[in-house]
């Protein structure tokens, strides 16, 4: 942008803006981490996840559920669902067992 057509005083007055915005380092923080937050996942919200018993109890029943339909009926739907939900039931798990275990 050319700054050649702006009065002196006006240059000025912008040269003071561009000073107090290169100062503060909260906006500057901001602004840089701005682009990587829709990138990448925040991974510390997943690790911060706190399941309640009840939520793990259903997740592992889903999960025998669908793995024995799954071994009774072999349609690779089941299969897959099984595959979604068995993770999730094991990282709950976890998360309640290391939830439980600080205390």
């Amino acid at each position: 942008m050319s700054t050649s057509r702006l009065p002196d005083h006006e240059q000025r007055i912008l040269d003071e803006m561009e000073r107090a915005l290169r100062r503060d380092r909260r906006l500057d923080r901001r602004l840089r981490t701005l682009g990587r937050s829709r990138c990448r996942p925040d991974l510390s919200r997943l690790a911060s996840y706190a399941p309640g018993p009840w939520t793990v109890v259903v997740l592992v029943a889903v999960s025998v559920a669908l793995m024995t339909a799954g071994i009774v009926t072999s349609v690779p739907g089941v299969i897959w669902a099984f595959a979604a939900v068995w993770p999730l039931a094991l990282f709950s798990a976890f998360r309640l067992l290391c939830r439980s275990s600080s205390r």
